[in-house]
């Protein structure tokens, strides 16, 4: 099943001790299933923020989150934290590898206390190929170099096969290269599988290759390009 997702005025307010910090000011967007969509603007301008709150790990002050036009606000903890394994894989700027387990244990960590109908070794090694590292199944993350631990943490967002990856600065930590190697991995994702994929970068080079992009400045969107051609 396809999953579009539609965000609806969403404001997001954070308070602390005597101020107030308006991130997100009535964001209005649709995302439809398969689409590569790039977000891009300066630190602070409400990027990553959007990101949480499309992926679930935040919640708006105000506003909807709508997954197949159903509201997210009427899930119960248990269910999001349901919906996030079936639906959605992250990936960070920080690869937050377990550094006491291999690689291919890194793979298989999101199913570990889930029931699922398949193999989990199996599915981990066929990830682990389709990243380029079923070579380093057995290495340790210390033993592996920034882009390396970077495809691990794609292949872990991968394992249960998402409908979206949810993208957070992913070459924010890497060179230029490895930054081209993680992106034409994520595209060949997005083109093979139809999985979609939100794309949060600084990178005005990376974010253009994208078919869709969005700019955003003060926690609102100043444009919103889409590349009809592809």
């Amino acid at each position: 099943m396809g999953l579009s997702i539609s965000v609806q005025s969403i404001t997001k307010e954070f308070k602390g001790d005597g101020f107030k910090t308006l991130a997100l000011d009535h964001v209005s967007a649709d995302f439809q299933e398969g689409e590569f969509i790039s977000i891009v603007g300066t630190s602070g301008s409400g990027k990553s923020t959007l990101l949480s709150i499309i992926g679930t790990l935040d919640s708006p002050t105000d506003g909807k989150l709508l997954f197949n036009g159903k509201d997210a606000q009427h899930l119960s903890p248990k269910q999001l934290s349901d919906f996030r394994f079936e639906h959605i894989g992250f990936i960070f700027q920080q690869f937050h590898l377990l550094p006491t387990l291999t690689a291919l244990e890194n793979v298989m960590s999101p199913l570990f206390a889930r029931k699922v109908p398949y193999n989990k070794k199996q599915r981990a090694e066929e990830v682990l190929t389709k990243v380029g590292l079923i070579d380093k199944s057995s290495s340790l993350p210390s033993q592996l170099s920034g882009g390396q631990q970077q495809r691990v943490a794609i292949a872990r967002a991968l394992i249960h096969e998402p409908n979206w990856l949810l993208a957070d600065e992913p070459t924010g930590n890497l060179d230029t290269e490895n930054s081209e190697i993680i992106f034409d991995l994520l595209s060949s994702l997005n083109e093979e599988k139809g999985c979609g994929v939100i794309f949060v970068t600084h990178d005005p080079v990376l974010a253009q290759k994208t078919g869709r992009m969005i700019k955003m400045k003060d926690g609102r969107i100043l444009t919103d390009w889409k590349d009809d051609t592809l």
